[in-house]
């Protein structure tokens, strides 16, 4: 059962802002990707060809974050694939993920994970995060005792994942937008050392 701090935690968690994207985008634009994020939901087709049409500068990787938000499943199987490999008794009792939902309540971080990180690379801008909301993530995952190394293996896992589905080329220029949030994420841990 959840408490009310952990619930008002839930709910401030949020860790997407477009606070800083007026230099790039105008405000129709950055009102598409709000909407998405307040939905906590994926840009759709539609939603990327209006921010094409609005922000032409800032439109190159759209075809990536489309392609990475309709491989979502896979993606995340890679990654919990290779979180398993890294901490096999993980769902096991006593381990981090265990009871069973504790570790469904990980997989749909990294969906969430990955759909925060497909609005940075659909709006160019690998700044995406909110200090507040990631502040919020950290006390969240204290209080229910997350363990960040292995959500930080599975973030990473994210990225590994995701760039095997793009072209190599594109790689160097995709990769900023994972290591900004698992830069994040690893700073959990020092955070309240």
């Amino acid at each position: 059962m959840l408490t009310d701090r952990i619930k008002e935690l839930i709910a401030r968690a949020r860790i997407v802002s477009f606070a800083s994207w007026e230099l790039q985008h105008p405000a129709a634009s950055i009102a598409i990707f709000q909407a998405a994020e307040d939905a906590r939901v994926y840009l759709t087709d539609e939603d990327c060809a209006k921010i094409a049409v609005l922000s032409p500068p800032t439109s190159q990787l759209i075809p990536v974050g489309q392609l990475l938000r309709d491989r979502v499943v896979e993606i995340i199987a890679e990654a919990r694939t290779e979180l398993y490999t890294q901490f096999p008794q993980i769902t096991e009792p006593g381990g981090g993920l265990y009871p069973p939902e504790r570790a469904e309540a990980c997989w749909r971080d990294f969906w969430h994970y990955l759909r925060t990180i497909t609005y940075g690379i659909v709006g160019s801008n690998a700044q995406y995060t909110s200090a507040d909301g990631l502040d919020n993530l950290r006390l969240l995952y204290q209080e229910l005792q997350v363990p960040i190394d292995a959500m930080t293996v599975g973030l990473e896992g994210l990225k590994t994942a995701s760039l095997r589905r793009i072209e190599p080329s594109q790689h160097a220029i995709v990769s900023p937008y994972f290591d900004h949030l698992i830069t994040q994420l690893k700073s959990f841990t020092t955070s309240h050392e």
